[in-house]
């Protein structure tokens, strides 16, 4: 599929969807507890899905109805899967549920995903759940899916480089159902505000930990979770393409629902867009995001990754240079967004360098063409926001994958007056 798009005025509100990082954790964590959850206000979404088949696959009983999920939960008594679990584009379902595959008393798992996913580094997680007690291979031995993993988590002491976050989060999530305790040293940690987020739904359903700061956890075995009960908070990740396009033309977007309070990262893009020269308003219930003259500056994106596309759409139209930095992690997303973004945005006229940890964006006169979304849902929605601010046409290939996070973006972008169309 392929998003056309053309020059246009955005104005108006739209509603932010449920959060894709709160939602896999609700669906795991339901799945582990006893007795029944309801997930309130869940995304629907690709990714989501993924977790969802994952977590059946393993004894997990969900009921997808249309305002919330229900799942009746195994107990951490998880069964073998009759088949491989495939995860599809999703990194968080993946590894989460390797940590989750680590707690079954018999039988074996296997997980794989789609092609990028099978180039997607978890050999570090790997490491640690075999320090653990488990039995975790990749039958590459590349690190990387197909694994084939084996319980069980017995506890004791293991160290991971945590490039993502996502390694982290996966120990933390699943570690306390192991049959001993455990230690998790920390020494390097990207994504800090994700794993902050993980062990706030592990205090609200009753898990108990000890930490020095993030640098190392030590965690009691044979816990038990209890049920979720809760609604998902919108999205900033999925709100970032959306504030950035307040941000541009004589666009004006109200964005609905997002929490300025809750443990996102990507909440910070609110100050990034606002630093870069947007004329932003936070209520209750709204932001609010209007051009103004905006500038280039230099954001250290360590904690916020996924804003990279987007704030690098911003940099090329923006006066002066961007620079975005801290963030090597980049790299190994669903796709190398420092070096595809670079590409493609240089293909749309921009003056774009790529640094081994972020970019280098200078401010460009930009004029539509045709781009490669790169199977790369944050990368899809970051050029159609460009597309639509720009003059010409633009053209997007592999705009499929914006349905991963957002399924609605294409027509949330239609409702704001955005010239965009999908075509086949």
């Amino acid at each position: 599929m392929r998003f056309v798009c053309r020059q246009s005025a955005l104005t108006g509100e739209v509603r932010i969807p449920g959060s894709k990082s709160h939602t896999i954790r609700a669906v795991a964590i339901a799945s582990l507890a006893a007795g029944e959850s309801t997930i309130r206000a869940p995304l629907d979404s690709n990714d989501t899905r993924a977790a969802i088949e994952a977590y059946r696959a393993l004894g997990a009983d969900i009921e997808v109805r249309s305002d919330a999920w229900v799942v009746k939960g195994t107990g951490g008594d998880l069964k073998a899967p009759e088949d491989v679990i495939d995860v599809r584009n999703s990194g968080v379902t993946l590894r989460t549920s390797m940590g989750s595959c680590a707690l079954l008393r018999e039988g074996a798992a296997i997980l794989t995903g789609d092609e990028q996913i099978r180039r997607r580094p978890a050999g570090p997680l790997a490491a640690s759940l075999n320090d653990l007690g488990a039995s975790v291979r990749s039958t590459r031995g590349t690190g990387t899916a197909p694994f084939v993993v084996e319980g069980r988590l017995r506890g004791g002491e293991t160290s991971v480089e945590a490039v993502t976050s996502q390694y982290l989060s996966a120990l933390l999530v699943n570690c306390p159902l192991g049959d001993g305790d455990t230690t998790i040293r920390v020494p390097l940690l990207n994504e800090a505000p994700y794993v902050e987020m993980t062990l706030e739904w592990l205090r609200q359903h009753g898990i108990e930990f000890e930490q020095d700061g993030l640098s190392e956890f030590r965690i009691p075995g044979a816990q038990q979770y209890g049920p979720v009960n809760r609604a998902i908070p919108a999205d900033f990740s999925s709100a970032t393409f959306f504030l950035g396009a307040g941000a541009l033309g004589e666009n004006d977007v109200v964005l609905r629902g997002l929490d300025m309070d809750d443990t996102q990262g990507d909440r910070a893009v609110v100050r990034f867009v606002r630093q870069m020269g947007a004329r932003v308003s936070v209520a209750e219930d709204a932001i609010r995001v209007q051009p103004g003259e905006l500038v280039g500056c230099e954001l250290d994106l360590n904690a916020t990754p996924d804003a990279l596309p987007m704030l690098s759409v911003l940099g090329c139209l923006a006066e002066g240079t961007t620079r975005l930095v801290n963030v090597p992690q980049a790299r190994v997303k669903e796709s190398d967004r420092i070096s595809v973004m670079a590409a493609e945005l240089s293909k749309l006229g921009g003056q774009v360098e790529e640094l081994e940890d972020g970019i280098v964006v200078h401010g460009s006169r930009l004029r539509g063409t045709e781009v490669d979304g790169h199977g790369d849902h944050r990368v899809v929605m970051a050029l159609a926001v460009a597309g639509c601010a720009i003059p010409g046409t633009t053209t997007i290939r592999e705009a499929e994958a914006a349905a991963v996070t957002y399924p609605e973006f294409a027509d949330h972008m239609a409702s704001l007056g955005a010239d965009l169309a999908s075509e086949e």
